[in-house]
Formats: structure tokens, C-alpha cells, sequence
């Protein structure tokens, strides 16, 4: 059976030019606590058909020195709404985005996916730097 997805569908986006996070110093250095961002109307579209993906995705993070500015957060997202991507792979890029602008102590990223084709899909990465391991989940 021919695959109808293609290595360069698989791969689409993973590299793609994003808007930076920006980050500003954490006034609690030391204190362990937790951030959660959600953004509940997540949009990307399917690098094979060009449908859209639609989804919440929550970040959560625990912050070491720096913390995630959010306009350019929200400047990031946007910019994944005429992006080419699959699913699973939305989720990592983001998780290693954040990590790589923040250096958080833990982060984990969930996207909840709308049904396509009555199947949903929900993918959670995470990260943790004591180990620096990062995990892959998906239901």
C-alpha cells in the first residue's frame, strides 16, 4: 500500500521561521511555582489537505530565572494559524520554543485537538531540565 503522507509532509514546520518569545526576569527566584497559559483557539492547518486544526493547547510551565512574556506568545501562536503542521508535531516545536526562550525548570505543552474525521486527538510533551528529558504522550 503507497503512503498517501510523504517525509516532507511529516517534516513540515518543524524548522519553519517563527516570531520570537520574549521573556522578562522572575521577581521569585527560588520560590517553585507554576504558570498556566491556555489558548483555547489554537489554529493551524494540515500540511497534506490545507484544512484547518483547531484545538486547546495549555502551557504550563515552572519558571527559573525568566518568565514568558505573553503578547509575544500570543505573537507566536498566531503565527502557527497559516502554518503547514501536524498535530504532534505543533506540540513539540512549541515545548521546545518555550524551553529554549525560558529555560524553565519544568514545562509541559497539551494540545487538544478538535475531531477530524470523528477522531480527536490530544498530545502532551514534556520537559524537565533536572533530568533533561523530554517525554512524549499522546491518547
Amino acid at each position: 500500500m503507497k503512503r498517501q503522507y510523504t517525509d516532507e509532509h511529516a517534516e513540515a514546520g518543524v524548522q519553519a521561521e517563527l516570531p520570537g518569545i520574549e521573556t522578562w526576569p522572575n521577581q521569585f527566584v527560588g520560590r517553585e511555582y507554576e504558570i498556566e497559559i491556555g489558548i483555547p483557539e489554537f489554529t493551524s492547518v494540515c500540511p497534506k489537505t490545507g484544512l484547518p486544526d483547531t484545538g486547546n493547547v495549555v502551557l504550563r510551565y515552572v519558571p527559573d530565572e525568566l518568565c514568558l512574556e505573553l503578547k509575544s506568545l500570543k505573537m507566536y501562536t498566531l503565527a502557527y494559524r497559516n502554518l503547514g503542521i501536524f498535530q504532534e508535531n505543533v506540540v513539540n516545536r512549541m515545548l521546545d520554543d518555550v524551553v529554549r526562550a525560558s529555560k524553565p525548570i519544568r514545562a509541559t505543552v497539551t494540545g487538544e485537538f478538535a475531531p477530524r474525521g470523528g477522531l480527536t486527538t490530544v498530545v502532551t510533551a514534556e520537559y524537565e531540565r533536572a533530568t533533561g528529558s523530554k517525554k512524549k504522550r499522546g491518547r
